[in-house]
């Protein structure tokens, strides 16, 4: 018997008969889904001509990056809700014609202030791209040609957030900071007509079946009290000495009691925002929390490499991108190849298959030294675009591809949060991690130095030896050794740190492989028979 719950929507019905409109709708989503990718990480590259510009603190300018982030994680569980209250069409051209108008008054911003409140504008239009971009791939194509649909999707996805410091160092080092906003609207301009011509509207009765009269109100409250706390912990955390604060402290508890009494109402309410009861299957459960684990590590890594790049290698900006350039090339290709066949196999082999990958990467990553340069790092880096390919592909597949086709908006809503989640849990631990660990390393390095060693003896002498031409006062030569050798402690100590994290995110990565055996084997068989 057939389950009416899983029957193609007037969406899907429309494109099986229009063969060429189900791709002309991915690629006008997968535009709006690439430019609120790359936006996560662009802006980072141009932080100091920002913050130069604007007169602007160090922590101060970090609240452009800091309300872009909390603004999406809040909106995105939202998506679903919003979609059908408004219609998919409506809300996706409202978030695309929103990003545009918020990309514009972000490079026309004058003032610190304008500039996070119009990035705060950006991220509350972002998330729905994202969000909704993945939800209409799965209402839109059947289940056969669902792999294939992901993969394009997930170029966007995956490719983003890496050419995200490529294409800010060279549109901030060839023009100006402003120019890494202004670059939306092209894009932007020709999605928003292309989502205008090729998206059908919604079919009325299920618009007004869905929408519900009644706005829960006290769930949105919880809702953005909650995520948005915790958002604010992770920014801020590091900066404030996490729980020796009691901004982080009060903000921590805001956002526990939010959430709990979020989850709560969400459970007692007739229409929720946020409709938790898709979490009763198994495989969105195993999936949003495999999820987490995708976005620290996708996230997390493409956050320290840049790092280690132009702190210990001295690369440009520009010269950073465009390591990271080679990888993500190899994950588009791995998803152009597998996106066809991707029904054929058993999602579950192709994720722990991704995830070994990616612990053999993360551990080669791992064996770094003062002499590392961009060669050593090509193949684990080119391993770590393949393995995050092979795990984000069959992932969405195996989490939503069981999904009844009237709860994939709200699903798919939750598995867009959970990965962006991740990547911010990622990057505020490995953050705390990178210099904690630094600072450990140096300690043990100072301990073990014995001034009246051999080979203490011989650099000092060496470096005195250098340095006494350009300073020929004894006292001041022996002060500038000290330096050196000081600047040469920082060095390993912050390697030995980067060599630390990239050995967790191995272990992480293979620790939470028994999660996979949850999901189901997705690929084969559509999901249309009870």
């Amino acid at each position: 018997m057939v389950d009416p719950s899983r029957l193609p929507t007037a969406l899907g019905k429309r494109a099986a008969t229009q063969g060429w409109l189900k791709w002309a709708i991915l690629f006008s989503a997968c535009l709006g889904a690439m430019m609120e990718t790359v936006d996560t990480s662009i802006v980072n590259v141009a932080v100091p001509d920002m913050r130069g510009n604007l007169g602007a603190t160090l922590s101060e300018i970090g609240w452009v990056s800091t309300g872009y982030t909390m603004a999406n994680v809040i909106i995105i569980p939202l998506t679903a809700w919003l979609g059908v209250r408004f219609g998919k069409k409506n809300y996706f051209l409202f978030s695309l014609v929103s990003f545009t108008v918020a990309s514009v008054l972000c490079g026309m911003a004058d003032s610190l202030g304008t500039l996070i409140a119009a990035r705060v504008f950006q991220g509350l239009a972002g998330g729905g791209l994202l969000a909704k971009a993945q939800s209409l791939l799965f209402e839109t194509f059947p289940p056969a040609e669902q792999g294939m649909a992901s993969a394009v999707f997930g170029l966007g996805v995956i490719v983003g957030p890496a050419i995200g410091p490529t294409l800010g160092g060279l549109i901030t080092d060839g023009l100006d900071w402003r120019w890494i906003f202004f670059v939306n609207v092209p894009v932007g301009l020709a999605a928003i007509w292309m989502i205008y011509t090729f998206l059908p509207q919604d079919d009325a009765v299920h618009r007004a079946d869905g929408g519900g009269a009644t706005v829960d109100w006290w769930g949105l409250l919880w809702l953005t009290l909650g995520l948005g706390g915790v958002q604010l912990v992770l920014e801020q955390g590091q900066q404030e000495d996490w729980f020796a604060s009691n901004f982080i402290r009060w903000a921590s508890f805001i956002s526990v009691g939010s959430l709990i009494l979020f989850v709560r109402q969400e459970l007692g309410t007739r229409h929720p925002a946020v409709d938790l009861r898709v979490l009763r299957h198994k495989a969105l459960m195993a999936g949003s929390l495999y999820s987490i684990v995708l976005g620290f590590g996708l996230y997390g890594a493409v956050f320290i490499i840049p790092i280690f790049a132009q702190s210990q290698l001295h690369f440009t900006a520009t010269k950073t991108g465009l390591m990271l350039l080679p990888g993500s090339m190899a994950s588009a290709v791995v998803m152009i190849m597998f996106g066809k066949f991707l029904k054929n196999y058993d999602q579950r082999i192709l994720i722990a298959t991704g995830a070994v990958i990616l612990c053999i990467s993360m551990w080669a990553l791992g064996d770094l030294s003062p002499d590392t340069g961009q060669d050593e790092l090509f193949w684990p880096l080119i391993g770590r675009g393949v393995g995050t390919a092979l795990i984000f592909l069959p992932l969405s597949i195996a989490t939503l591809g069981g999904i009844p086709r009237h709860e994939i908006p709200a699903a798919a809503g939750i598995f867009s949060l959970t990965r962006q989640m991740g990547g911010s849990i990622g990057i505020a631990i490995l953050t705390t991690m990178l210099e904690k660990c630094a600072l450990i390393h140096r300690g043990d390095l100072v301990n073990n130095i014995n001034p009246l060693s051999v080979p203490f003896v011989q650099r000092s002498l060496m470096a005195n030896f250098a340095l006494t031409p350009q300073t020929p006062d004894i006292q001041m030569a022996s002060t500038r050794t000290l330096s050196v050798f000081d600047n040469i402690i920082t060095l390993q100590s912050n390697i030995l740190a980067s060599i630390d994290i990239f050995q967790t995110l191995a272990w992480m990565f293979l620790l939470t492989l028994p999660l996979i055996l949850l999901l189901s084997r997705g690929g084969g068989k559509p999901s249309g028979a009870h």
